[in-house]
C-alpha cells in the first residue's frame, strides 16, 4: 500500500469520525444526517469549476457501479438505524463492522486482488480491535457475548448492514478504476441524497427537518466540507490501494472517534479501550506495508 493512499484514507478517517461527531451532537439524526448530504451536495456542486479535469459521462458499467453503491450505503444507514433502536452499541456496533471479513473475499474473488501475508495480518489486527473495543471487559464470557443472539431481527440487521457495506465497497472500487474519483463522488452523492429525499419526504419528518435546520444551521454548514473531504480522500485513496487493504485502513476512525470522546465529551478510556485502539492503529501500520 503506498504512502500517498495510506495518508488519504487516514484522513478520510479522521474526516468520517468528525462528521459522525457532528451527528452525535445533532436531535433528530435521519433529517440532520439528510440536511449534511444537501450541504455537502451543494458544495461539490460549487466546486465543480474547480474540479482537477472536464467532466465527462461515465460509461454504463461505471454509472451501475455509482448507482449500486449509493443505494448499498443508503441501506447500511437505514439498517443500522433499525439495529439502534433495538440492539445496544456494544452488540450492534462490532456486527456491523463484519464488512471486513467480506471486503478481502470481494476483492480477491471479484477484483483478482492479491495479499500478502503481511496484509492479512494487519486486516486481523484491525478486525480485532474493532471488535474488542465494545467489550466491557477482558473474560471469555464477554468474548462470545455479541454472538449469543444470532435470532434477534436487530442482530441480523447489523450483520446485514455490514454485508451490504461490503458490497457497496467493493462496487466503488470498480467504479473508480476507470472514472475520474471526484466526478464518482459527485454523482455517488447525488444518488445518495436523492434516496434520502424519497425516504425523508414522508410526514413523519417534517417537522424535524424544520427544527434541525434552525437549531444546528451551524452544525450543518460545518458538515458539507467535514463530509465532502471525508467522500473524496477516500475514494481518491481507493484508487490508489486495494479495497481489502482500504477499508481496514479506515478503520481507524474508531480510533480518532474514542479520542474525541476523550478529550471533548469527557467519556471514560479504560484498559479495554487502550488496548483495542492500539490494535487498530498497529493494524493500520501492518497494512501499510502489506
Amino acid at each position: 500500500m503506498s504512502l500517498l493512499s495510506f495518508f488519504l484514507i487516514v484522513i478520510s478517517a479522521v474526516m468520517h469520525a468528525l462528521w459522525n461527531l457532528l451527528v452525535k451532537r445533532s436531535r433528530h439524526k435521519t433529517p440532520f444526517i439528510w440536511w449534511m448530504f444537501v450541504a455537502s451536495g451543494t458544495l461539490f456542486t460549487l466546486a465543480l469549476p474547480l474540479a482537477p479535469e472536464p467532466f465527462s459521462w461515465p460509461r454504463f458499467e461505471t454509472l451501475v457501479m455509482i448507482a449500486l453503491g449509493a443505494i448499498c450505503f443508503v441501506l447500511y444507514h437505514l439498517l443500522n438505524g433499525r439495529a439502534y433502536r433495538g440492539g445496544d452499541l456494544s452488540i450492534i456496533y462490532p456486527l456491523s463492522q463484519t464488512s471486513m471479513l467480506w471486503v478481502p473475499l470481494w476483492g480477491t474473488l471479484l477484483l483478482g486482488e492479491r495479499l500478502s501475508l503481511t496484509g492479512c495480518c494487519g486486516i486481523l489486527l484491525v478486525l480485532l480491535g474493532i471488535y474488542a473495543m465494545q467489550l466491557r471487559r477482558l473474560s471469555l464470557g464477554e468474548l462470545f457475548r455479541p454472538f449469543h443472539d444470532l435470532g434477534n431481527p436487530y442482530v441480523r440487521a447489523a450483520l446485514l448492514a455490514g454485508f451490504i457495506y461490503s458490497i457497496g465497497s467493493v462496487a466503488e472500487k470498480s467504479g473508480v478504476r476507470n472514472y475520474s474519483p471526484f466526478y464518482f463522488t459527485y454523482l455517488l452523492v447525488l444518488i445518495m441524497l436523492l434516496l434520502m429525499t424519497v425516504n425523508i419526504c414522508r410526514p413523519r419528518y417534517r417537522r424535524q427537518i424544520r427544527e434541525e435546520l434552525r437549531g444546528r444551521w451551524r452544525l450543518i454548514l460545518l458538515s458539507g466540507p467535514i463530509m465532502m473531504a471525508s467522500f473524496l480522500t477516500f475514494r481518491y485513496g481507493l484508487n490508489l490501494a486495494p479495497v481489502s487493504y482500504a477499508v481496514p485502513v479506515r478503520q481507524v476512525s474508531v480510533v480518532v472517534g474514542v479520542l474525541i470522546g476523550v478529550l471533548f465529551l469527557r467519556e471514560s478510556f479504560g484498559r479495554v479501550r487502550l488496548i483495542s485502539a492500539f490494535l487498530i492503529f498497529l493494524g493500520a501500520i501492518v497494512i501499510r506495508f502489506g
